[in-house]
């Protein structure tokens, strides 16, 4: 339980973490559903019919990679096999980009270890013609849809190949052709122009929807429910992804209110559907966002969907989590991991076994390896990176202007 921190002259309550470093984490108060999710309503139910959905928990795979339960969607086993193909891809990319910020090739990188469900499972529901509106942990997404990974290594190495020219800082990409708005650093700010850019597109009379990405932590931020009032006015076709990872950076969740109440009912107050599902199930994730996106596409409005995950790793290359929570917490969380539980799920049907996954993560690991070979070719920070400093120039604005002009002539002069 939470702890209450007492001053001689007031009773503030400061929520505190169950466990601290030193401690022995028990998750044992978290009840992990043995039996059928909630019923799959009719996507165009009222609003107020999903409300269950928001305290209790959607899952289809059992850890004996049994599927069961009203939300089981068809998927054909080639697209599982590339769906646990595409994690164990998004995987091998982090920790690759992770241990070369540590040997100083890179400023700066963000892992979504134990959260690659999230991502992918959402991608593989949605049309690549709709616009995500990410955080700096749906790289699953980009993997996906097809986005080259050596541009998106060569954006974290700010080298010649960075197809942003050096302007944002690692992990923060832009895929316009995949349908990636930019991410922002600014936590909580897109939640609001992913609701208006799924306004715009309804008032276009385009069925393209947007689905926008938060922490659980940004929903603390006024943004998060001025989107939600726009979103439920509006019936505005998006959805509204809260990815609840337990910690934001060194917070636990309950600072932002998720000690009394889910993050996914924060929509209930609001008129908008509400979900709630296991963030490590895929297939879980995938039917979630399949009911979501027909809604939306219907005429029937937003839904906020909280997806219920764990962050295993820290929250950047600069964080330390050992310093906040015990180092085996990521071990024993109840939902288990979601590469082990698509693959049991795979084996379970007779579409799988552990050779071809042993092989499977040999290969992914290789060609991850090829790829930041030739990404790390056209530069890396600790060496030359083979950059053209004039680009700081370009594309600031529409066109050239004179003061502009003039920095330019005087930082060429001062580097002749």
């Amino acid at each position: 339980m939470s702890k209450q921190k007492k001053s001689n002259t007031s009773r503030l309550y400061v929520p505190e973490p169950q466990f601290r470093p030193g401690d022995t984490p028990d998750y044992s108060h978290i009840s992990v559903p043995v039996g059928h999710a909630p019923s799959r309503p009719d996507p165009l139910c009222p609003a107020h019919e999903t409300s269950e959905h928001a305290t209790r928990l959607i899952r289809v795979l059992r850890f004996s990679g049994e599927a069961a339960g009203d939300w089981i969607p068809k998927i054909s086993p080639d697209t599982l096999r590339r769906a646990l193909r595409d994690l164990a891809l998004t995987r091998a990319m982090d920790d690759r980009m992770f241990n070369m910020q540590r040997q100083g090739k890179m400023s700066f990188y963000m892992k979504s270890a134990g959260e690659e469900a999230v991502s992918i499972g959402h991608a593989m529901a949605l049309r690549d013609t709709d616009m995500v509106f990410p955080t700096y942990r749906q790289q699953g997404i980009l993997i996906h849809r097809g986005a080259s990974i050596k541009e998106m290594m060569c954006q974290c190495l700010s080298n010649s190949g960075d197809p942003l020219d050096g302007k944002s800082i690692p992990v923060l990409y832009s895929f316009k052709k995949h349908g990636f708005f930019s991410i922002s650093g600014n936590l909580g700010t897109q939640l609001i122009q992913g609701v208006g850019w799924a306004m715009a597109n309804a008032y276009k009379d385009s069925d393209g929807i947007a689905s926008v990405f938060t922490g659980e932590g940004a929903t603390a931020e006024g943004d998060f429910h001025y989107a939600l009032n726009f979103a439920s006015t509006y019936r505005a076709p998006c959805l509204i992804n809260v990815v609840n990872n337990q910690w934001a950076i060194s917070s636990f969740q309950g600072i932002a209110a998720g000690e009394g109440e889910t993050f996914a009912a924060r929509g209930i107050g609001y008129g908008l559907a509400t979900l709630r599902v296991d963030g490590n199930d895929i297939l879980a994730v995938y039917a979630a966002t399949k009911w979501a996106a027909e809604r939306a596409r219907r005429g029937g409005g937003a839904t906020l969907i909280e997806h219920f995950t764990y962050r295993k790793s820290g929250h950047s290359t600069s964080d330390d989590p050992t310093k906040y929570r015990p180092e085996n917490e990521p071990d024993v969380w109840p939902f288990g991991d979601p590469l082990e539980r698509l693959k049991n799920h795979l084996i379970f049907i007779g579409e799988w076994d552990e050779e071809q996954h042993t092989r499977l993560l040999a290969e992914v690991k290789l060609e991850i390896r090829e790829i930041y070979k030739s990404a790390e070719a056209m530069g890396n920070l600790s060496g030359e990176t083979k950059v053209n400093d004039f680009t700081m120039f370009e594309q600031v604005y529409e066109r050239s202007l004179p003061h502009l002009d003039e920095q330019k002539r005087m930082f060429a002069a001062e580097r002749d």
